[in-house]
C-alpha cells in the first residue's frame, strides 16, 4: 500500500505529535503518583542506586564480589517488594510508573525496520480519508440517484439509460467491495454530467476505506505532475511515484488537457507501466471511443479499449437535476 509522499508525512507528524502528548501525560501521571506517595520516589532513586552497586560490584577487585551481589539483590528486591506493596494498597500497577510507548509493535517510531507499522498505516489510511473527503466532499454509492436518468426506452440502446445505469452502478459497487490489488482496470466513457467523476469519488472512497491507497489526478493535474518532475525536478523528490505505486490510480477528465507529444508520451508510461504491473487504473473521459487513437496514439487507444473494462454513461446531464 503505497501512499503519497504527503499522506505519509502528515501521518508521521501526527504520530509524532501523538508519541509527545503521550510522553507528557504519562510523565504528568508519574509525577502526580509521586507527590502522592513521595515513598514511591524514593524506593525508585534507591534502585537505581542499587543498581550502579551492582555494577561497581561486578568490577571490584577487593573483597567477595559474589557475597556483595548478593546482598545487594537481596536489597533490591526488598524495596521492590516494598513498591508492589504501595502500589496494590493504591490500585496501581508497576507500568503506571514507566513511560509506555504510544505503540508497543514499533515503540512509537512508525516502523518495524523497514516495514511501516500497522499505527502508522491508520493513520495513512485517515489521512488519505480526509484528503478525499475534500476532493470530493459527501460522495457515496447509497447516495447515488438512478432516478435522474430516463426511464424511457432507448432503441439504440435496446433499454433505457437507466437500465444501463442500473448495471453500471450494481458493477462498480461491487468492484469496489471486492477490490484487490489485481483487480481490472476500467474506462469511463460518456458526455459530461453523466457520473463518471461521482461513481469514481464512490468507488475511491469505498477502496480507501478497505485500506488501500488511492491516487485521484484530474488528467491536467497528472500532466503538470510529468512536466514538473521533468523541467522543475527537486532532489529526493518524486512529483509522479504516488501515481505508479498506489494501489488504485484514478484519472479524470481525459481529453481535457492541452495535448502534445510530452502529455501523449508521459500518458502512455503511466497507462503501460501500471498495466505491465497488473495495477488497476480508473480512466473516465468525455471522448467519443473513435477519437482516443486520433487524439493520442494507437498504443495508448489499444491498451483503453483492449485491456480496459468499458462502461458507456448514457442521459442527461444529471448536475442541472439535482436539487
Amino acid at each position: 500500500m503505497a501512499y503519497s509522499r504527503a499522506i505519509v508525512q502528515r501521518a508521521e507528524a501526527r504520530l509524532q505529535s501523538e508519541k509527545e502528548q503521550n510522553e507528557r501525560s504519562s510523565r504528568a501521571r508519574i509525577a502526580a503518583i509521586y507527590e502522592k506517595e513521595p515513598r514511591l520516589g524514593e524506593i525508585e532513586r534507591e534502585l537505581r542506586r542499587t543498581a550502579a552497586h551492582v555494577l561497581a560490584a561486578t568490577f571490584r577487585r577487593q573483597g567477595d564480589p559474589v557475597a556483595a551481589m548478593q546482598q545487594l539483590k537481596k536489597e533490591n528486591l526488598a524495596l521492590q517488594q516494598e513498591r508492589d506493596w504501595i502500589l496494590q494498597a493504591e490500585g496501581l500497577e508497576p507500568d503506571d510508573l514507566t513511560v509506555q510507548p504510544i505503540c508497543p509493535t514499533c515503540g512509537g517510531t512508525g516502523y518495524v525496520g523497514a516495514a511501516m507499522c500497522e499505527c502508522l498505516k491508520e493513520l495513512c489510511r485517515q489521512e488519505q480519508k480526509k484528503e478525499l473527503t475534500n476532493l470530493f466532499g459527501a460522495e457515496s454509492f447509497e447516495k447515488f440517484r438512478l432516478d435522474l436518468y430516463p426511464e424511457q426506452y432507448d432503441n439504440q440502446l435496446k433499454r433505457s439509460p437507466r437500465e444501463v445505469m442500473n448495471r453500471t452502478y450494481h458493477d462498480t459497487l461491487s468492484y469496489a467491495q471486492n477490490f484487490t490489488c489485481t483487480s481490472p482496470s476500467l474506462l469511463f466513457v460518456g458526455a459530461t454530467g453523466l457520473g463518471k467523476t461521482y461513481l469514481s469519488a464512490c468507488i475511491a472512497r469505498t477502496v480507501a476505506d478497505r485500506g488501500f491507497s488511492v491516487s485521484y489526478a484530474p488528467v491536467g493535474q497528472l500532466m503538470a505532475a510529468f512536466e514538473n518532475e521533468k523541467f522543475r525536478p527537486q532532489p529526493d523528490t518524486s512529483c509522479t511515484e504516488e501515481y505508479f505505486s498506489c494501489d488504485l490510480l484514478i484519472i479524470d477528465d481525459l481529453g481535457t488537457e492541452m495535448t502534445t507529444q510530452f502529455t501523449i508520451s508521459a500518458l502512455y508510461q503511466i497507462l503501460n507501466t501500471r498495466l505491465m504491473g497488473a495495477k488497476p487504473t480508473i480512466v473516465s473521459t468525455n471522448l467519443p471511443l473513435g477519437d482516443l487513437s486520433a487524439r493520442y496514439s494507437e498504443q495508448i487507444a489499444s491498451r483503453l479499449l483492449g485491456a480496459y473494462r468499458l462502461y458507456k454513461f448514457y442521459g442527461d446531464d444529471i448536475r442541472f437535476k439535482v436539487k
